[in-house]
């Protein structure tokens, strides 16, 4: 059973267990390991995360699932270990029939994530690095099939928090948000997408700003700049941002996918590409039920019941 302060629902009847957990020592090439056992053979919830908490609001329907990234204590830092039970959860859930929407947030007001653990990368070496392709398992998220994911950012988001938040597909936040890429200040630089998705995000000029800085923007900066798409009261952050996946969670699983992969794909493909890639999801989605609910809702004048 996942308890939640909105309710307790049970994701599964018999929850499966993966073996031993990446400690805080683990080597580079075990954690990928681990990721990668994470992916491929458990294809359940386990019953409880060392790293992360996984709710299902009774606000939500059945349709919405809540993670919470727990490590209070180190503002949620991103280690191997958090990101293996993430990606684990995420990868679980995206195949769920049930689950439409994930809210992803922090268990504490004071960060959504304060950056990676700086003390599980200090001694590594670039071989290390290089031969496990470092921060490349936890692109897993930005790859998941069809179910949105709004990032709730309260508190600190930065390095790779930031980052992990522009994985998401949107970015809502609290007035309290602080959001910054400060890897130049470690001698470094952003490693898990905060030169390419923040400049895709804001521009150029904006994003080179804070990787050249390590200055942080604001709520109200990072909303002029379209990287958020709400900014909510502090108290109001979790539940507005369920209300939202609940909104998105009772539209057709279907145009949600297509939708999905189609404003992706706009960073990817040139206009004209981009524009036929987008008619022919468009078209395909006349041989779907819930093209057929969704019109006739319509004209019927009444709320569609997308199954």
């Amino acid at each position: 059973m996942f308890l939640s302060r909105y309710g307790t629902r049970s994701l599964s009847g018999n929850l499966g267990r993966l073996g031993s957990r990446i400690s805080n020592h683990t080597t580079g090439l075990q954690a990928a390991n681990k990721l990668l056992l994470c992916r491929n053979f458990s294809m359940a919830l386990e019953e409880s995360y060392e790293n992360i908490i996984v709710e299902t609001p009774e606000e939500g329907g059945g349709r919405v699932a809540v993670i919470k990234l727990n490590r209070p204590k180190a503002l949620n830092a991103l280690n191997d270990a958090l990101f293996a039970d993430l990606i684990h959860a995420t990868s679980v859930l995206d195949d769920s029939e049930d689950i439409r929407c994930m809210v992803l947030t922090g268990s504490t007001p004071k960060a959504f994530a304060a950056g990676a653990d700086i003390s599980e990368m200090k001694s590594k070496t670039f071989e290390e690095a290089y031969t496990t392709d470092m921060f490349a398992e936890w692109q897993e998220i930005s790859k998941l099939g069809g179910t949105p994911i709004i990032a709730a950012v309260s508190g600190y988001c930065l390095g790779g928090g930031s980052e992990l938040a522009l994985m998401c597909d949107i970015v809502v936040c609290s007035k309290d948000a602080k959001f910054g890429q400060p890897e130049i200040n470690l001698g470094v630089i952003p490693g898990a997408g905060g030169t390419q998705r923040l400049t895709r995000a804001i521009g150029k000029s904006k994003a080179m700003h804070l990787c050249l800085t390590g200055d942080m923007m604001t709520s109200d900066e990072a909303y002029a700049s379209g990287l958020v798409a709400k900014v909510y009261e502090n108290d109001e952050l979790l539940p507005q941002s369920i209300a939202m996946a609940s909104k998105i969670a009772s539209k057709g699983r279907a145009s949600l996918r297509a939708a999905k992969e189609a404003v992706n794909a706009a960073d990817e493909l040139s206009l004209a590409e981009g524009l036929r890639f987008e008619r022919r999801l468009f078209q395909s989605l006349f041989a779907t039920d819930d093209q057929k609910e969704g019109m006739a809702a319509f004209l019927e004048k009444r709320k569609p019941d997308f199954k």
